[in-house]
């Protein structure tokens, strides 16, 4: 099951945390992107070589200490058919460093269309009997709130490929509660009874560290619920957005974690690939910045678990 190997890393790794690659062109130092505008012009071409450049530097000095990396596919696609080139890239670039790779899409359809999605994220395409992974990344976000016709489609690619799927329960924006927050006529929240699904979906998907491959996203701005879910939910394995630039902060995620300090990795995007422009460091010292930063975060976690 594909969290095993998530888990293996954080194990090893001693760090529950995933770097979010979500760059804009205003995130990439001065002198990439002039290098690149140099090269190209001033196109979308050399926006995508500024943001794989960017990517490049940030694994490389990430890989040895941060489990997982997540690309999410909006950063890309806003740059066009140049920007999907990069992210896919990305993804196998992170993967020949060893790392893990959640690709933050947030898919979300029924029937065939769902089936493309997971072929083209997760499975295989067949051309002319040939097959061929698409994007191959480990793990994919998706909205489940088109029910089982949506998921369905994912368990079968999951279990064929050995991938898993976050499902997004109660997210980390300040107006989830607006739909997750109410209740159902059997008296529980919406977001609890999405979780119940998860946890029906992922017996599929069984894993050894008593976690299934159906995850679910919860945010860490709100460390009430994730510990009210983390208790009613043990097979659910969280991915946790909102540390960091959305206000979450370390105390509040203790609630995700189990009892063995699993069950749970930490999302940090802006702090980390933007950490040379907080420090106030030479700009070429970005990676190392990023560096500084992660191991910052992990320290930080770590201290209260």
């Amino acid at each position: 099951m594909s969290f095993n190997r998530l888990i293996d890393k954080i194990v090893e790794m001693n760090n529950p945390t995933v770097a979010g690659l979500d760059p804009k062109l205003d995130y990439v130092p001065s002198y990439i992107r002039e290098k690149a505008f140099g090269q190209y012009g001033q196109t979308l071409e050399a926006a995508a070589e500024a943001l794989y450049e960017f990517n490049v530097g940030l694994i490389d000095a990430l890989y040895d200490v941060v489990p997982a990396v997540k690309p999410q596919m909006a950063y890309y696609e806003m740059y066009g058919w140049q920007g999907v080139r990069t992210f896919d890239r990305t993804v196998k670039y992170a993967q020949s460093k060893g790392m893990y790779v959640i690709t933050d899409g947030k898919r979300n359809d029924i029937g065939a269309t769902m089936e493309a999605y997971a072929t083209g994220h997760l499975g295989l395409t067949d051309v002319g009997g040939q097959s061929f992974a698409a994007f191959g990344a480990d793990a994919l976000t998706v909205n489940g709130y088109l029910g089982t016709d949506g998921i369905k489609p994912l368990l079968e690619v999951c279990a064929a490929q050995d991938k898993g799927i976050f499902v997004l329960v109660k997210t980390s924006n300040p107006s989830s509660g607006e739909l997750q927050d109410l209740s159902l006529s059997s008296g529980e929240t919406i977001y609890n009874r999405m979780a119940a699904m998860c946890d029906e979906w992922g017996k599929a998907l069984p894993g050894r560290y008593g976690f299934t491959g159906v995850g679910a996203v919860v945010g860490a701005t709100y460390p009430e619920q994730l510990a009210e879910l983390r208790a009613a939910h043990p097979s659910l394995f969280f991915l946790v957005p909102g540390y960091g630039a959305q206000g979450g902060g370390a105390k509040g995620l203790v609630g995700a974690f189990n009892s063995d300090g699993l069950g749970a990795i930490v999302n940090s995007s802006r702090a980390i690939m933007c950490a040379y422009k907080k420090e106030g460091c030479d700009e070429q010292d970005f990676a190392g910045a990023a560096r500084r930063e992660a191991l910052r975060m992990k320290d930080d976690i770590n201290s209260v678990l």
